[in-house]
């Protein structure tokens, strides 16, 4: 039996940590490296064991890739914790840490539901934070989800390592000191895809967006119509649609009639399910207009949202940040313990988590502290390797992950129920990189 071929198990997804007590809040005074400052929120020092929190969308419209968020998470404790086969810690360089937690202290966590919600995630990450003592906070799938917490992070002096989150403004006009991001854009997206598209569907397109009404479709539409009015395209409209709403079929059918031969999804998770499922039984895929066969484009892709579609992905484009079939080391590493803990391999959305929980534990472990301004010193302008994505840099001025981008295509031919995705080209990082004052917004200070 495969390693991929085992039953589906929830065995670990939903495990909680253990809560410890004891967590104070008072004002800074002093701090000198590599020695406690005096006080911070929910300094660590008197006991045994550190605590993070992962929040999470277990309901709403992207508690799919939540869920898998969470059994990345749950892994990356393990192997800071020096359990388990040790996954990237066998891989990532630099690396400080010795897989016997962080700072010797053992890593502890406590879980909470985003619901999707900005105002339910920032109401999660609060009560950890006064509550639970958390030193850390990691999650989200939505970017709205993600700038309400970052801003959160910012005003309690909390260092949050976002999770899935590709709006622009995340590390753009909303981009603060205390938050991090792994996961790469819509700009790269765009600058990804749209020479791909030129290739494949030519210049004479006339494409027609159906967005999702928030942060990340907004910037996601933005940079779309950007890349590909660049190539020649004619953008024909741009209809915004409530998240989670489930029936699109009231947007898409003046889509029929509108003169436009592609359709560009600005959708996620199961609302891209939804729009690209109903978009073919409304016979899209089949039509020819303008002298073309009509196409559909999904510019954020992740396995779980292909596996949701089925058949209807396949020949459709779109980009991803990872994808567990890349043949390099570290993404052998992680999908092999991955898949041992769990039956099946990781979707991007806990490439990006797990990642993340290693970075911060590593950065604590280089700083010789969990002090939030020394953190955050030793990770920005971090360049890493062996996590998957090849050389990668946390850059200084923005707090955004800088590495090449894939562009993916639904597979026509599946070797197995995992197999949904195949790599089309892979974009180095020099052609989707852009300057830091483009976007506007400013980190902050530094403060506790």
């Amino acid at each position: 039996m495969g390693v991929f071929d085992k039953p589906y198990s929830r065995r670990s997804v939903l495990r909680t940590g253990s809560i410890i007590a004891g967590s104070s809040l008072a004002a800074p005074s002093f701090f000198m490296r590599d020695a406690w400052a005096e006080d911070f929120r929910n300094n660590p020092a008197k006991s045994k064991s550190v605590k993070f929190g992962w929040t999470v969308p277990q309901t709403g419209a992207y508690a799919d890739e939540g869920a898998d968020e969470l059994r990345a998470f749950q892994l990356a404790v393990k192997h800071l914790n020096g359990e388990g086969d040790g996954g990237m810690l066998k891989t990532m360089k630099p690396l400080a840490l010795k897989g016997n937690g962080v700072l010797g202290k053992k890593v502890e966590y406590v879980t909470g539901d985003t619901q999707t919600k900005s105002d339910a995630a920032r109401a999660t990450a609060r009560r950890m934070i006064e509550k639970d003592g958390i030193i850390m906070f990691s999650g989200g799938s939505s970017s709205g989800v993600a700038v309400a917490m970052q801003s959160l992070a910012q005003e309690m002096g909390i260092v949050f390592m976002c999770g899935l989150t590709h709006s622009n403004d995340t590390t753009g006009k909303d981009k603060r000191r205390y938050g991090f991001r792994h996961f790469f854009n819509a700009y790269m997206s765009g600058q990804a895809l749209g020479p791909v598209l030129e290739e494949r569907m030519g210049k004479e397109r006339r494409a027609y967006h159906l967005t999702a009404d928030y942060t990340w479709g907004w910037t996601q539409e933005e940079s779309l119509i950007n890349a590909t009015e660049k190539i020649g395209w004619q953008t024909v409209k741009a209809v915004r649609t409530p998240l989670g709403i489930g029936d699109f079929s009231q947007y898409i059918t003046p889509v029929l009639n509108s003169g436009a031969d592609v359709l560009i999804l600005n959708h996620y998770g199961k609302d891209m399910v939804n729009s690209l499922t109903q978009a073919v039984q409304f016979g899209l895929r089949d039509k020819q207009v303008n002298g073309k066969n009509f196409e559909i484009v999904v510019p954020l892709y992740s396995r779980l949202m292909a596996q949701g579609a089925g058949k209807n992905i396949q020949g459709i484009l779109g980009t991803t940040n990872w994808h567990w079939t890349l043949q390099d080391e570290a993404t052998k590493n992680f999908v092999k313990s991955f898949g041992n803990e769990y039956g099946f391999p990781p979707s991007q959305a806990a490439h990006t988590c797990y990642v993340q929980a290693l970075l911060y534990a590593d950065a604590c472990e280089r700083a010789g502290t969990f002090y939030p301004p020394e953190v955050i010193k030793a990770l920005e302008g971090f360049k890493f390797d062996g996590t998957g994505n090849g050389p990668t840099e946390y850059r200084a001025d923005d707090h955004q992950c800088f590495k090449d981008v894939y562009v993916m295509e639904g597979n026509k031919n599946p070797s197995s129920q995992f197999d949904i995705l195949k790599l089309v080209k892979q974009v180095p990082r020099n052609a989707v990189e852009y300057d830091a004052k483009i976007f506007g917004g400013d980190l902050g200070p530094y403060k506790v």
